[in-house]
């Protein structure tokens, strides 16, 4: 049985500014170890940023925070090699085969070469692409992509996975496939899964704790179950909570170039 007793995630005070816009407004939370913890929010609500700077692609203008015990404003380097991190935008090269793709990755994270072939043969039996080691990736279907992509992100063994929206633009079929393969990491490895999304039905169906996040700020966290109550409403909805505590609807129409990313990602895997 999993224990989720430990903190793997400390966020302190975390803001993140661009110009005159303030995307991060000073959130605190913690993440414990093997949890499946999402935030849940419209485009432009602050998620993909959090995540940016949590996996060091973006500084933070003031706070911090610490993945695995190392902060990633002072030690970015050993918070990288404790996640993997699978972004909404495509993150395979096409032109090279499903293997090719792996093995590229494990020479990346620097995987010791008498482990590689062993990891990559793991990770397609575990990711059911065996079959389709030899092709190339720009034959496959959006599912199998999206599993190659987060078969790259663990071939390192990382104690965290983030993901960016990872089922956007996938059929119910490969968004089933998807989360079948992801708790099960989450069962094998004790991996802690963090990822973002504005769908209901996924942040419901797959998570332990959610954190609605609004205009930049964190406006509740708990278990669906949880913010459902705290509603007051006799038969309330994921999406009921959302609008109590974060004061309106989850769909939002977002700026550009969110619809931009979102359009493209739902191209490339559809």
């Amino acid at each position: 049985m999993i224990k989720q007793d430990d903190v793997i995630i400390k966020v302190n005070n975390l803001s993140k500014n661009f110009k005159m816009v303030n995307a991060v407004k000073n959130i605190s939370f913690e993440v414990k170890q093997s949890e499946i913890f999402a935030f849940l929010g419209p485009n432009g609500a602050g998620k993909t940023t959090t995540i940016q700077m949590l996996i060091t692609l973006l500084a933070p203008t003031s706070g911090d925070a610490e993945i695995d015990g190392y902060s990633v404003v002072r030690q970015p380097a050993e918070v990288r090699r404790a996640i993997g991190y699978v972004p909404q935008m495509l993150s395979v090269d096409g032109a090279l085969t499903v293997r090719e793709n792996l093995m590229l990755m494990v020479r990346l994270y620097d995987v010791p070469g008498r482990e590689c072939d062993e990891r990559i043969r793991k990770m397609l039996a575990f990711l059911d692409l065996e079959k389709y080691a030899g092709k190339l990736v720009r034959t496959l279907s959006g599912g199998m992509i999206r599993k190659l992509e987060i078969g790259q992100a663990m071939l390192h063994h990382p104690r965290v996975l983030f993901l960016d929206e990872p089922t956007t633009g996938l059929d119910p079929i490969a968004k089933r496939s998807i989360w079948e393969h992801l708790k099960e990491l989450r069962n094998t490895y004790g991996t802690t899964i963090f990822f973002s999304t504005h769908n209901m039905d996924e942040a419901e169906e797959a998570c332990d704790r959610i954190a609605v996040m609004n205009a930049g700020e964190i406006a509740v966290i708990g278990a669906v179950a949880e913010l459902k109550e705290k509603t007051k409403k006799k038969d309330a909805t994921l999406e009921d909570a959302f609008v109590f505590f974060a004061g309106h609807s989850s769909v939002a129409d977002g700026n550009f170039h969110d619809i931009k990313q979102t359009r493209e990602t739902e191209q490339r895997l559809g």
